[in-house]
């Protein structure tokens, strides 16, 4: 009698192990690492009725927080009091930016309010402008232009150059639009991106990088001779299939990062000779995405949907270590701003202050000390680099 064996059906392979860049060379996953927890702590914690808090921006001893109210909030360093306010008739404050004697505000109506800083004693702010102005904007809708002068959709980042007398403007309209500081008229729109544009960042040199949901990074160079057009594309930094929502560059230009809905932070670093990027690796740990990144010296630091925010250090051999992972907030940090100073009760090496601003509502300030320096063994780094196109 001949036995039939049934055969069974083989079970489903299993899933490819998905890497969201090939060829990619990670800093080591610090999720599961012991951080010093001396190295941080939160001094600070304010809860204000202004709803989410969307951005956040820090210079000359003061730091500005922008919400979905229509108050912009001025903070003293160090001791972190209130010491102003900014108020118009338009709500949610997207971006900021701030310079030495300005502070520039981008609203979800999709203008820009321009405040004039002055220091008689005590801090002044005085309305300068609104951007783009109203006598621009009717001669252009005049002139059926009307479309170049305002964003057709909201302004998500805003960047300036002092010396050139250039504002930018990024949105997710996919321009980015040119105004030029001294009567605040647009220059040029640049069409950067096919999918909406997340955050722009602006090198002392002149050039500009932006993020958008293409997932790329786009490097323009300022020509000064081009007529019409006088940005032009020089290079495509690609992220493959991960949209860039945040970008932030060292002081002095030579290296890149780009915060992306996967959780990674991807960083380009700048060729001594060609001054051309090359990709230098991704910092991981954050299992959401990255929607904010601040630097400030050899610190790196980025805030996530997560809620949860991270601080690196950059060593001389271009490797990161994770210094500390800041908890606290109960909702995805929006945005962050970083600065370096000596704390009063500290007399050894310069720490940084990290400020965070989340959709829970609270901005908290931690202090961040390093103190790996003297910890850290050498180590060797091996980097693969993308194909730029």
């Amino acid at each position: 009698m001949m036995r039939h064996h049934r055969r069974l059906p083989l079970p489903p392979p299993p899933p490819p192990v998905s890497a969201p860049h090939p060829r990619l060379c990670f800093t080591p996953d610090t999720s599961k690492l012991e951080l010093d927890p001396t190295a941080y702590r939160c001094i600070s914690s304010v809860l204000k009725k202004d709803g989410q808090i969307l951005c956040i921006a820090a210079a000359n001893g003061l730091v500005y927080t922008g919400s979905q109210g229509n108050i912009i909030r001025v903070w003293k360093q160090p001791e972190f009091t209130e010491c102003g306010q900014l108020k118009t008739k338009a709500c949610m404050v997207v971006a900021l930016q701030v310079s030495n004697d300005r502070v520039y505000a981008a609203y979800a109506d999709c203008k820009i309010r321009v405040w004039r800083r002055t220091w008689e004693g005590l801090v002044k702010h005085v309305r300068v402008a609104t951007v783009p102005t109203a006598g621009s904007f009717v001669r252009s809708y005049i002139a059926g232009k009307d479309k170049m002068m305002k964003h057709l959709g909201p302004i998500s980042s805003l960047a300036f150059n002092t010396s050139d007398d250039i504002l930018y403007s990024a949105s997710l309209d996919k321009t980015v639009k040119v105004w030029r500081i001294s009567d605040f008229k647009c220059i040029e729109t640049i069409q950067a991106h096919p999918e909406p544009i997340n955050a722009i960042a602006l090198a002392d040199d002149g050039v500009l990088y932006t993020a958008s949901d293409d997932a790329t990074v786009r490097v323009w160079r300022r020509n000064f001779c081009s007529g019409a057009r006088p940005h032009s594309l020089t290079v495509t930094l690609p992220t493959k299939f991960s949209p860039v929502k945040t970008l932030a560059l060292t002081s002095d230009g030579g290296v890149l990062y780009g915060g992306c809905t996967d959780g990674y932070v991807h960083y380009w670093l700048k060729g001594w000779f060609s001054g051309q990027l090359q990709y230098g690796g991704a910092l991981q740990g954050h299992t959401h995405a990255v929607m904010c990144l601040a630097s400030v010296s050899n610190y790196v630091a980025s805030g996530s949907a997560d809620s949860t925010s991270r601080v690196w250090v950059r060593e001389l051999d271009g490797l990161h270590t994770c210094i500390a992972v800041l908890q606290g907030h109960r909702g995805p940090i929006r945005c962050i701003t970083a600065f370096t100073g000596r704390a009063v009760d500290e007399s050894a090496e310069e720490d940084c202050t990290v400020c965070t601003g989340s959709l829970d509502g609270v901005l908290k300030v931690w202090r961040v000390r390093n103190t790996t320096s003297q910890t850290r063994e050498p180590s060797q780094n091996t980097r693969d680099y993308f194909e730029l196109s």
